[in-house]
């Protein structure tokens, strides 16, 4: 990790370096697309460049797979290290994810392992259609 007080890193090379992404070019590709925005010293910016220089500080907010994220940047990384040592990169300031109520299941659908449908089964989804 960088601790130099003056030390800048990329962006999308940090997200990567956080295990926030899996790979750099999606990291790139989602800043570029301006999903970012970044509050630095009070002022929220939206970044829309891979290149923005990530400081310690800088609090981030992005939405990915229908979840907000709210990051605090705490440090820089030289490498992109276990998970354990990624996950001291940052505070994970988002509010807690609630998933909603699971939705019926189909009554067409089959359990696994149960094989095809015999007759009678196949003339109870027919009356279930109709």
């Amino acid at each position: 990790m960088s601790e130099a007080a003056g030390a800048a890193q990329r962006l999308d090379q940090w997200l990567w370096h956080a295990r926030l992404f899996k790979t750099r070019t999606l990291a790139s590709k989602f800043v570029s697309d301006g999903n970012v925005r970044v509050t630095r010293n009070g002022e929220t910016s939206r970044v829309e460049k891979p290149s923005f220089a990530a400081l310690p500080g800088d609090v981030l907010s992005f939405s990915r797979a229908d979840r907000l994220r709210i990051i605090a940047i705490d440090a820089l990384a030289t490498r992109r290290g276990p998970a354990a040592e990624a996950q001291t990169l940052y505070t994970d300031q988002s509010p807690p994810h609630r998933r909603g109520p699971k939705p019926p299941a189909s009554p067409f659908l089959r359990e696994k392992g149960l094989g095809r449908p015999t007759k009678k089964d196949r003339r109870a989804l027919e009356a279930l259609k109709s």
